[in-house]
């Protein structure tokens, strides 16, 4: 098993963030939106909007961001119920995909997520045409909520609740 760690964006990770937004794979899963502004989303990371690097024994290989869908300051989500936390993961490198890397990033991101008492449930919003992921997301708990379209993109609203993470095998 890897050692996979999470810590805190920062400024000195931008660079390396726009890098990883420009690789084929993480274009394909992400969809149509905006390429992210993370100097922009780094400085303005609170308590509704956080975004993590995972490293592999000090090597950055991943970001996940997590937020407070019913109080960030984007309003993605539309108008949501407090108690939910929403996702966003990808590997920066395709070839770390396939390693085990996004599983254990997802399960210390969803146990974080469920140690606050207030989270009932936790969204994530794949490109419907992302049947991979979807399966990823499935094996850990995630159930289909149903098909949205964000901006331009079509996606399939997945969602966990904390009696289902509480139920998959670890």
């Amino acid at each position: 098993m890897h050692d996979i760690r999470l810590r805190p964006a920062t400024p000195a990770d931008i660079e390396l963030l726009s890098y990883w937004d420009t690789q084929p794979h993480v274009v394909a899963s992400t969809g149509d939106d905006d390429v992210a502004d993370w100097a922009e989303d780094i400085a303005l990371a609170d308590d509704t909007w956080e975004i993590w690097i995972a490293e592999e024994d000090g090597r950055p290989v991943g970001v996940v961001q997590v937020i407070d869908p019913a109080r960030e300051r984007t309003h993605y989500w539309g108008d949501c119920d407090e108690g939910l936390r929403a996702i966003d993961i990808w590997i920066g490198e395709e070839a770390d995909l396939g390693r085990g890397i996004g599983t254990q990033m997802m399960r210390q991101v969803l146990d974080a997520s469920f140690a606050a008492p207030l989270v009932t449930a936790v969204l994530i919003d794949p490109l419907a045409a992302n049947v991979r992921a979807q399966a990823f997301y499935a094996r850990l708990g995630f159930a289909v909520v149903g098909p949205r379209r964000f901006g331009t993109d079509d996606c399939l609203v997945m969602r966990l609740e904390r009696k289902a993470w509480r139920a998959v095998p670890r």
